[in-house]
């Protein structure tokens, strides 16, 4: 037996006939469903929930700027000419008409200069690549110090590392194609990395560019790398990233009806299609606004490139910093000579050490589960402080980034404040290692006394700044006591022990049972368990 709710009514609503539209647009979908099923696919991710918070809008800015550098780069390629062919150039930019150049850096002109818009989109793609990097790295950062790379996403966080590094090759390439002074003093750097490697180098770099640098076959080869084989793998990449997004659900933080099991928050469509269609607008509009106030990349004022003058107080793009920042702090003298080959250990060290701080960050949740040995799935996303261990690792990997990325501006250091190059360059050797290390410890200690803070407002309440007066003629501050939810906040972390040493059936306790052990403790140590529910009764009496 069915029933009527006593405002609707049984009987037939008039209503107004389709349009011809209308009539058109559900026969082309009916035809389209009846053919692909399509319709359970869109329900079924219809009914997706994500949850509402802004970190996790790093993750879509990164996207919509990758949306945007494909709209934008598609329109460049119409009038970009990727060879390194010998012209005169003959277009409106007057102080360097006549001058010869390569075909590239002549086309790059005249988009700039002679292309209705064209100086717009290049700068457009420009800042929309250096967002698209920034943001999957801020993303990247949101993940790691909410704990969202443990089971089950520890594949998707190797996912978006690779995503990292494509951006970071695919912003490469792009900066090297207009064959300009700049672009082509950071190719002189890269050059001079691969030659650095011992009894390959040099016949690696003559493949490399086709010849002696500069050579003629670089800005054809990374003209297709850049917009036919890299984006082809970040779209795929991304599209894996996302599909394995909606599998394992989206990580949300603690809070009133917030489980491990279920996900707070709003359905895909409408809701979050809506607003994430005018998040878009937002987002291209802004790099619009950029691209038209501020100037980034101005090659005519570099002139083409030429390997004789090599350019004080050029930089590279942001994202590649580091690397040069690495090669600047390496020692001097660190070359012999040595089975007729010359070995420079201050290019070595860098094609080594890069790769090894590379390595741990992308392999880094499989080492936190091995020390941990946590095999939990994990939906609920940590604060921060309730993992000090974890996030003391963080600022210290942090840290060791931004000495590598601020030592690729050494010179200019230098320059801007004053003093001596050699001075700026030893106070960065020694923050390399002393900063992490600083870092990590600093960072530790305000994790804690967080973590002591809150466990203390969470039993006693907030100070309400009111003193009173009792009977007996003692003074004492009145507390004011959480309500549920905030204190539900302050709680709902869960505590971890160290791992036990457990022998063999000899009796025996492996070394590396010991280090994993000792690894363990080392991660869990200074630890704050969370209120139990007695302590909450009896702190609130």
């Amino acid at each position: 037996m069915t029933t009527t709710a006593p405002e609707q009514s049984t009987a037939p609503a008039a209503s107004t006939p389709p349009s011809r539209g209308g009539r058109f647009t559900a026969a082309a979908a009916n035809y389209i469903d009846e053919r692909t099923s399509v319709s359970g696919l869109v329900k079924e991710l219809g009914r997706k929930i994500f949850p509402d918070h802004w970190s996790f809008m790093l993750g879509e800015v990164a996207l919509y700027s990758f949306v945007v550098i494909l709209l934008s780069g598609t329109f460049l390629t119409f009038f970009f000419q990727p060879s390194m062919a010998e012209v005169v150039y003959d277009g409106s930019f007057v102080p360097l008409k006549g001058l010869q150049m390569s075909a590239a850096y002549s086309s790059t002109l005249h988009i700039s200069f002679d292309v209705r818009g064209g100086l717009l989109f290049r700068q457009i793609h420009h800042w929309a690549a250096l967002l698209f990097i920034a943001a999957i790295g801020l993303h990247m950062l949101r993940v790691y110090f909410t704990g969202a790379f443990r089971k089950p996403r520890e594949l998707n966080w190797v996912i978006g590392f690779v995503l990292f590094v494509l951006a970071m090759g695919e912003g490469f390439t792009g900066y090297s194609l207009p064959d300009d002074l700049l672009s082509g003093n950071g190719l002189r750097i890269i050059d001079g990395l691969i030659k650095g490697i011992p009894v390959i180098g040099t016949w690696t770099s003559y493949l490399l560019f086709g010849g002696e640098f500069p050579g003629t076959k670089l800005v054809a080869m990374f003209y297709s790398i850049h917009i036919l084989l890299l984006p082809a793998i970040l779209v795929a990449a991304l599209g894996l990233h996302l599909l394995l997004m909606v599998i394992n659900k989206h990580t949300q933080f603690a809070g009133p009806g917030r489980t491990n099991e279920n996900v707070v928050g709003v359905p895909i469509l409408p809701v979050f299609a809506a607003k994430a269609g005018g998040f878009f607008f937002v987002v291209f509009g802004v790099i619009v606004l950029i691209a038209s106030f501020f100037t980034i990349n101005p090659i005519w004022t570099y002139g083409p490139y030429d390997p004789s003058p090599v350019s004080a107080g050029t930089q590279p793009d942001w994202y590649i910093g580091f690397a040069d920042g690495a090669l600047r702090l390496v020692p001097p003298g660190w070359e012999f000579v040595w089975l007729n080959h010359t070995w420079s250990f201050n290019i070595i060290a860098v094609i080594l050490v890069l790769p090894v701080f590379l390595g741990l960050v992308a392999f880094y949740p499989f080492i936190e589960g091995w020390i941990t040995g946590d095999k939990r799935e994990h939906h609920i996303a940590d604060r921060p402080r309730n993992a000090p261990t974890r996030t003391a690792i963080g600022a210290a990997g942090v840290t060791f980034y931004a000495v590598l990325w601020a030592a690729a501006s050494s010179d200019l250091m230098s320059t801007h404040f004053k003093v001596s190059l050699e001075g700026v360059i030893h106070v960065l050797q020694a923050l390399l290692f002393l900063g992490p290390i600083i870092a990590y410890l600093v960072t530790k200690r305000v994790c804690v006394g967080l973590q002591k803070k809150d466990r203390e407002i969470a039993l006693h309440g907030f100070e309400s700044g009111r003193i009173v007066r009792l009977p007996g003629g003692e003074y004492i501050e009145v507390h004011e006591q959480l309500d549920e939810y905030e204190r539900w906040r302050l709680v709902s972390f869960t505590e971890y022990t160290p791992l036990l040493m457990h022998p063999d059936e000899n009796g025996r306790i492996s070394p590396v049972q010991r280090l994993r052990a000792s690894l363990s403790r080392w991660f869990f140590e200074d630890r704050i368990s969370p209120p139990t529910k007695g302590e909450l009764d009896q702190g609130h009496h």
